[in-house]
């Protein structure tokens, strides 16, 4: 597929970089780190990462981190996602989706005798908690070389299962056409929302192999990471018309974006400057609405000016619980206390 590469104006150089998360739509074509080193040039800075791969052939909401905030895509990238897909029935790829090469072609017979009931009983099978056996293209590794390379050298790779869960696998139209060869096969539009690690593929794959025909994605568009949908998403182009017209690359702020992903405490300036030290503080208190607190629960540190100090998870220490600071971001930084506050009683 022809990529389309918008033109890439320069940041002005006396704005600051931003530092927060940036939602794209991903347009078809493109790989994840195409969009990373577009994003980079529009930034500024090479400190972009992305939470969470999409296949070329897919759309949709990409998460990308400039400078500080790419130390919370771990934790972004472990969010649910929920994608709109389109499996086709009747043939088998060599990449669980359309641009792999067919290797297996279902009877007209055998699509023709695949009726609703039949796929709704399929879905069902492939939801909730699952042991799923990865696409053989993708980028894990079996014994140090990604999945992928090693089919391509035409090797053959057997992946294991991994557990995942579906928590919505939902059906809204058939359609029963012919694909670009003549061949009858079966289009079906879904809904997916699944945990990391699933293989939107691999359930196009084992849904067409449960009813005995085969199956393949054809089209996929990532509508959903985390609480970030499709409404949070900007295109390269519209990203490309900030910079240009001397505005920032338009973030959601660091603080922003932590506060949307945990729960929020508010620290003391005694307490800040303690976890800007990497000092334990006593056990996170959340905000009133934040939802109880496992232990071990992280939440986000933030100071009384506002500004994020650090993540912050609960943890027994010698004999009591304390709030462990785990990524701090305002590493050795002192805190005023409220105006009037003598030094040394913050």
């Amino acid at each position: 597929m022809t990529r389309t590469k918008p033109d890439v104006p320069s940041p002005d150089p006396s704005l600051p970089t931003p530092s927060g998360l940036v939602v794209v739509d991903k347009p078809a074509g493109w790989t994840s780190h195409d969009v990373v080193a577009r994003a980079r040039r529009l930034a500024g800075t090479r400190k972009v990462g992305h939470a969470g791969t999409l296949d070329p052939m897919a759309t949709g909401v990409l998460v990308l981190g400039v400078d500080r905030a790419t130390r919370l895509l771990t934790w972004v990238v472990g969010r649910d996602k929920t994608y709109a897909a389109t499996i086709r029935l009747g043939l088998t790829t060599v990449t669980d989706d359309a641009e792999g090469e067919v290797l297996d072609v279902a009877g007209p017979g055998a699509v023709a005798a695949v009726d609703e009931d039949a796929v709704a009983a399929g879905v069902a099978r492939l939801t909730g908690d699952l042991q799923q056996v990865p696409a053989k293209v993708s980028a894990i590794k079996v014994e140090g070389r990604r999945a992928y390379a090693q089919v391509r050298a035409g090797q053959d790779v057997e992946l294991a299962a991994r557990p995942v869960t579906v928590s919505e696998f939902a059906v809204h139209r058939l359609v029963r056409t012919r694909d670009d060869a003549g061949r009858d096969v079966l289009d079906v539009d879904v809904t997916v929302t699944c945990s990391s690690g699933t293989y939107v593929r691999a359930l196009a794959r084992d849904l067409g192999a449960d009813l005995g025909v085969g199956g393949h994605l054809t089209a996929l568009r990532r509508t959903r990471v985390g609480a970030w949908g499709l409404e949070d998403a900007s295109t390269l182009e519209e990203l490309a018309a900030e910079v240009a017209a001397g505005r920032r690359l338009p973030v959601t702020s660091l603080e922003d974006a932590a506060a949307g992903l945990f729960p929020v405490r508010r620290l003391t300036a005694a307490e800040a400057e303690d976890v800007a030290h990497g000092r334990r503080i006593g056990a996170s208190t959340a905000d009133p609405g934040a939802g109880p607190l496992d232990n071990e629960a992280v939440t986000g540190g933030f100071a009384p000016d506002g500004r994020l100090v650090a993540l912050l998870s609960d943890r027994g220490h010698r004999g009591e619980r304390t709030a462990k600071p785990v990524l701090v971001f305002l590493p050795g930084e002192r805190f005023p206390g409220p105006p009037g506050t003598p030094p040394g009683e913050r």
